[in-house]
């Protein structure tokens, strides 16, 4: 488990979360064509995004309306969205992994469900002695907050790592039958009790479009935790540039307190 080098070294602090985009939608072109040629209806589109086209043959499919109306991707989901027809946007799906974010952010994620998937690193697995913490945005203004913030975190950082090792020798000792990955399993479950919310944590995140959507408008408001908000700001604009069509709509802006926030003009779509 610990080791004097884990007790000795100092913790290591994170300011700001990274989104990886790991996974878009591929369009299967013949299947589209083998259904377009069995209903003996035309269609076609001017985006290359899978995303764009898959919501478009999702909104026409329900009144059967290919080939007719409106004519461009962005003219039709401009539609889509000012009359709100939310449903629509459900099939358009991104895949992203989000790191440098406190355990505190992921507690608020989280509870958006509809339309999203989760898995999140494990602390009962994972050796959490050499974890990094993320620096909440209030205290990396002030130099002298952050280090009494700094000084607080490295404390708890080595008291979970001799409560680890204390854990883990007790396990063993009552349970010599169980092996090595059990016995620490059991001992930093245990002494994972006593991580701050700062711990940084890493995130696979699944969500639709309409999921997204939802995320950022009320993540990141002004009136939002400010970790999430600027990780609300970073989303916005990686899917702004993924679907310039879907996302159209969706603003990144500077407020009032200096820092960037995001606002949505059709609303709850």
């Amino acid at each position: 488990m610990a080791t004097a080098a884990a007790l000795q070294s100092k913790p290591t602090y994170v300011s700001k979360a990274k989104v990886y985009l790991l996974g878009r939608q591929a369009l299967v072109s013949q299947e589209l064509e083998r259904f377009l040629n069995d209903e003996g209806a035309l269609f076609t589109t001017d985006t290359e995004q899978a995303a764009e086209v898959l919501a478009e043959i999702a909104g026409r499919t329900c009144y059967m309306s290919f080939g007719k109306g409106r004519k461009s991707n962005q003219e039709y989901l401009e539609n889509i969205l000012s009359s709100k027809h939310g449903s629509v946007l459900e099939h358009a799906v991104w895949n992203l992994l989000i790191t440098g974010v406190s355990r505190a952010l992921t507690h608020e994620l989280v509870r958006h469900r509809a339309g999203f998937g989760y898995s999140q690193l494990s602390q009962r697995y994972v050796d959490e002695s050499e974890a990094r913490y993320v620096i909440p945005p209030l205290f990396q203004e002030n130099p002298e907050l952050k280090a009494r913030w700094q000084e607080t975190i490295d404390t708890i950082r080595q008291k979970y790592v001799e409560l680890a090792e204390a854990a883990s020798a007790y396990v063993e000792q009552i349970h010599p039958e169980l092996q090595p990955r059990d016995r620490r399993k059991w001992a930093r479950q245990a002494a994972r009790s006593i991580l701050p919310n700062a711990c940084e944590t890493k995130i696979f995140v699944t969500g639709n479009s309409r999921a997204w959507r939802h995320f950022l408008e009320l993540r990141g408001s002004p009136h939002a935790d400010t970790e999430i908000r600027l990780l609300a700001v970073e989303v916005a604009r990686l899917l702004k540039q993924e679907s310039p069509n879907i996302f159209r709509d969706v603003e990144v802006y500077d407020e009032s307190d200096g820092m960037p926030a995001v606002r949505v003009q059709h609303s709850k779509v």
